[in-house]
C-alpha cells in the first residue's frame, strides 16, 4: 500500500508503543485518528508532535470497555477525513492475575480492552472498507501468547484469542484487506521500571539487549507495504520468543 495520504485509526495511540507506531505513519504522510482513553495530555503532545513535522491528526476519546463508545471510533475518523485505509489495534492493558488471584473485573477489562474492542473495531472497519477497497489491520499481540506464563492469565489468554482472531479475519476481510499482527518482547520497560530494568533482563534472552520502538516500526511498515502477507504474525523480540 502507498502510505502517503492514507488514513490509520491507531488505538492506544498516545502512548508507549501505540504513540511509537503513530509517529512511524506520521513520517510516511498517513494522516492519523489517535485513540486515547484516559491520556489527554498524551494525545494532545502526540498530535502537537504529528503537526510539528507536518502531519495531520485527531484525537479520539473512547472508552474502549464500553461497545458503544467503541464502536464510534471508525464513524467519527472517517466522518473527518473522508476514508480510513489502516486500523491498528494496539490499545491494551497488562495487569497481574494468577490462578488465585484473577477476579473477575481483571478478567473483563482485559477481554474487553484487549479482545472484544478490536473485534468489533475491526467489524467496523470491514464494513467502512467494502469489498473493493484496499485495507489493513494490523493487531499488536505479544510472544507470551504463544509461551504462556501464570502470572499474567486474562492478559495472556486475550492475546492468544488475539492472535486467532488475526488468522480468522486474514480469512474473513479477504481480499482486499490484509490482517497481521505483530508480537513484540522486550521493547519498552513496564510503567515504574526504567532502561536499567530492561537491560538487565536482556541479558536472558538470545539477543542479549532490549529491542526498541523502532524496530517495532520497521516490522509495521513492512506489513503495510506488502500486498501479499496476511494471515502472519511477526516475532519482534530478540529471540525472547524461543
Amino acid at each position: 500500500m502507498e502510505l502517503e495520504g492514507k488514513v490509520a485509526i491507531v488505538t492506544g495511540g498516545a502512548v508507549r508503543l501505540g504513540r511509537a507506531l503513530a509517529l512511524a505513519l506520521a513520517y510516511q504522510g498517513v494522516r492519523l485518528a489517535l485513540h486515547y482513553g484516559s491520556s489527554e495530555t498524551q494525545a494532545a503532545d502526540t498530535i502537537a508532535q504529528i503537526e510539528a513535522v507536518g502531519g495531520e491528526a485527531l484525537a479520539i476519546q473512547a472508552d474502549l470497555t464500553r461497545l458503544e463508545e467503541t464502536r464510534t471510533i471508525v464513524s467519527r475518523a472517517a466522518q473527518h477525513f473522508g476514508q480510513v485505509d489502516i486500523l491498528v489495534n494496539s490499545a491494551a492493558i497488562f495487569e497481574p492475575g494468577d490462578l488465585s488471584h484473577t477476579t473477575e473485573e481483571n478478567w473483563d477489562r482485559h477481554f474487553a480492552i484487549n479482545l472484544k474492542s478490536p473485534f468489533f473495531l475491526s467489524q467496523a472497519f470491514a464494513a467502512h472498507v467494502g469489498r473493493t477497497r484496499r485495507g489493513h489491520i494490523i493487531n499488536i499481540a505479544d510472544w507470551r501468547a504463544f509461551r504462556p506464563g501464570t502470572h499474567y492469565m486474562a492478559y495472556t489468554m486475550t492475546k492468544g484469542a488475539l492472535i486467532t482472531m488475526t488468522l480468522s479475519l486474514a480469512l474473513a476481510a479477504a481480499p482486499n484487506i490484509q490482517v497481521n499482527a505483530i508480537a513484540p518482547g522486550m521493547i519498552l520497560p513496564p510503567p515504574g521500571q526504567g532502561q536499567a530494568y530492561l537491560d538487565q533482563r536482556a541479558q536472558t534472552i538470545p539477543a542479549r539487549r532490549p529491542g526498541t520502538p523502532a524496530e517495532v516500526a520497521k516490522a509495521f511498515l513492512y506489513l503495510l507495504d506488502s500486498d501479499f502477507v496476511t494471515g502472519e504474525v511477526i516475532f519482534v523480540t530478540g529471540g525472547e520468543h524461543l
